[in-house]
């Protein structure tokens, strides 16, 4: 394994080039950079950050730069274009394309990371919402594992409180003793469906809500009847929700249930009330004044405020976020707390590490709110108290039909059961979902297309797999051509442009994992593995990879073959995603 890139190899050549050419010590990192254009070069690096310090203009630093350079083991040629300098690389551009990188930083292994996502509500199924949210927590935990974190992947549940309420008390006065066995309905589909009819009856009977804050009352101070009833609807939805894990793939190292925090959070407030850290309002309600310099005032001039405990000293989410953060905190010993939750939220969670600051927690810096934007339908947000939400469990059956329906126009003349038809449905389906809501930046708004997702062609999930499919299929193929690559001749290589793109991609791969770790962005990701795919179609297409009449010149590209694979089924299964030896 080489430990030290040759990118860092080449930058480090062309820094004492350029000390040697205009006889100056240089402290600058230059970046290596891919030229718009193949021809012009493997690599290209801009001189711009030199001029400041050579007091030359960058088109005239390039110049000189390149006539300096002078031929390696790694850099064959270097060219001025303007202020780039080009470079064209040598045989061990190939070979190091092909050969394991180091993943794993040290600095990372003393990492302690938590990442929560998904924090579902026990009043209604998944959405849509709820898979982007899902998808990226998953994703970001597996990629800051993958470069030698420590991660804790942790979940959520928001178990209580008036949402929760509203539920049980339509059930109880609507439900007629229904059941998730009676109805035929998976057990948070069922609550859901309360939840919903509550939004209804509340229009036209507003004495509900008072009902609904009546009931959290009681659930508050323990009443038995409230509290059995909490507990018989949450075990229904625990139930469904299950099911939904497992079929998108969620797994979690620690479940935290408000219901178990809510109290310490109560506790902080009153610690908080004495420290004078919070005060109490004209009405009795605990707040928390918001600093002026981060928060501004409000129109009228007056300070904002927020609310950390009702005045009947009823909880609110303020109060067991607080609980949350100290318990992760304290019980984890966490180096960094990733919150990933929509960007709804974003001035929630300013305040939030703005009272764990005040507070005095010292580890408040490391809290971190990875905001993703919403996912959005046509008519607009989703809303499930309007009924008009997004299933997640309807939206995976959809997609799954969709990619049976692929898999049956292209398996003509193939001998698949229907068994087997829908096993590669389902992980197609669910490889078509994830990337899609993957692909796109975290913060960047999303109009999910079913159609687009499980297209075989365009920058999707199915696409990245039926590139591994392919590149599978040319190794089985070509099995009588051994790969050894010790004894592949790597000169043979880079006659043809697209050989050279796909040999650069290679190189880089393992650079948008770590840039993907460090801004906590699995995009990142995505695109490197469907740029990874797309050039190594492009490659495929155009040259014979496997040839017993040049047999070192097949045995050099199956060498790329296998390593282009390697990566693609690396990267997939960051995200979630299971690479398909067949489609």
């Amino acid at each position: 394994m080489n430990n030290q890139k040759i990118t860092e190899i080449i930058l480090k050549e062309i820094i004492q080039a350029a000390e040697s050419a205009f006889g100056i010590k240089l402290e600058v990192d230059l970046p290596l950079e891919t030229p718009p254009n193949p021809e012009w070069g493997d690599f290209a690096v801009p001189v711009f950050l030199l001029a400041k310090d050579l007091k030359e203009s960058p088109v005239v630093i390039a110049q000189k730069l390149a006539k300096t350079i002078r031929a390696s083991d790694n850099i064959s040629l270097a060219e001025a274009n303007g202020p780039y300098v080009n470079l064209r690389l040598t045989a061990n551009f190939f070979k190091e394309a092909v050969s394991e990188k180091k993943i794993v930083l040290e600095e990372n292994k003393k990492e302690k990371v938590m990442v929560e996502y998904l924090s579902p509500n026990t009043n209604k199924p998944l959405h849509l919402g709820h898979m982007r949210n899902g998808f990226l927590g998953s994703s970001v935990s597996n990629i800051l594992e993958c470069v030698g974190n420590n991660v804790v992947k942790a979940m959520l549940v928001n178990d209580r409180g008036i949402h929760i309420c509203k539920s049980m008390l339509a059930w109880q006065k609507f439900g007629n003793g229904e059941t998730p066995e009676s109805s035929g309905l998976k057990g948070d589909h069922l609550v859901g469906k309360y939840y919903v009819r509550f939004a209804e009856e509340v229009k036209r009977s507003p004495e509900l809500m008072d009902e609904a804050k009546e009931m959290l009352q009681k659930w508050e101070v323990g009443d038995k009847e409230v509290i059995a009833l909490w507990r018989k609807m949450n075990e229904w939805v625990y139930a469904g929700f299950e099911e939904t894990f497992q079929k998108a793939g969620f797994e979690f190292d620690v479940r935290i249930y408000e219901s178990q925090i809510y109290k310490q959070g109560k506790e902080i407030v009153e610690m908080g009330l004495k420290k004078g850290v919070f005060k109490k309002d004209e009405k009795g309600a605990i707040i928390f004044e918001l600093p002026e310099a981060d928060f501004g005032l409000n129109e009228d001039g007056s300070t904002r405020k927020v609310t950390v405990l009702r005045a009947d000293g009823t909880s609110v989410y303020m109060t067991q976020d607080l609980a949350l953060a100290v318990e992760k905190a304290e019980k984890y010993n966490l180096t960094k707390s990733v919150y990933v939750i929509g960007n709804e939220q974003d001035d929630y969670l300013r305040r939030l590490f703005a009272i764990l600051k005040a507070l005095g927690y010292q580890w408040a810096d490391k809290c971190y709110h990875l905001s993703c934007a919403m996912v959005e339908l046509t008519t607009g947000k989703m809303k499930s108290r309007e009924g008009t939400v997004v299933d997640a469990d309807d939206l995976i059956k959809e997609v799954e039909d969709l990619a049976k329906r692929e898999i049956k126009k292209r398996i003509v003349g193939k001998r698949l059961t229907e068994q087997e038809i829908n096993n590669r449905a389902t992980k197609i389906g669910l490889a078509a979902i994830k990337f899609f809501l993957i692909k796109a930046s975290p913060k960047q708004r999303i109009i999910f297309d079913p159609q687009e997702s499980i297209s075989f062609d365009g920058v999707t999930g199915p696409y990245c797999q039926y590139v591994y499919a392919r590149a599978n299929s040319t190794l089985k193929k070509a099995n009588d051509l051994m790969i050894n690559k010790n004894q592949v001749d790597f000169s043979l290589l880079g006659e043809r442009m697209e050989e050279r793109v796909l040999a650069q991609k290679l190189l880089l791969f393992e650079e948008s994992l770590h840039e993907a770790a460090q801004e906590y962005n699995p995009s990142i990701v995505a695109n490197a593995v469907y740029d990874l795919a797309r050039t190594f179609n492009q490659w495929y297409n155009s040259c014979r990879i496997a040839d017993k009449e040049n047999a070192e010149l097949s045995n050099a590209r199956l060498a790329l073959v296998k390593t282009t694979m390697g990566k693609i089924k690396m990267g997939l299964g960051l995200l979630g995603i299971e690479a398909l030896e067949e489609m």
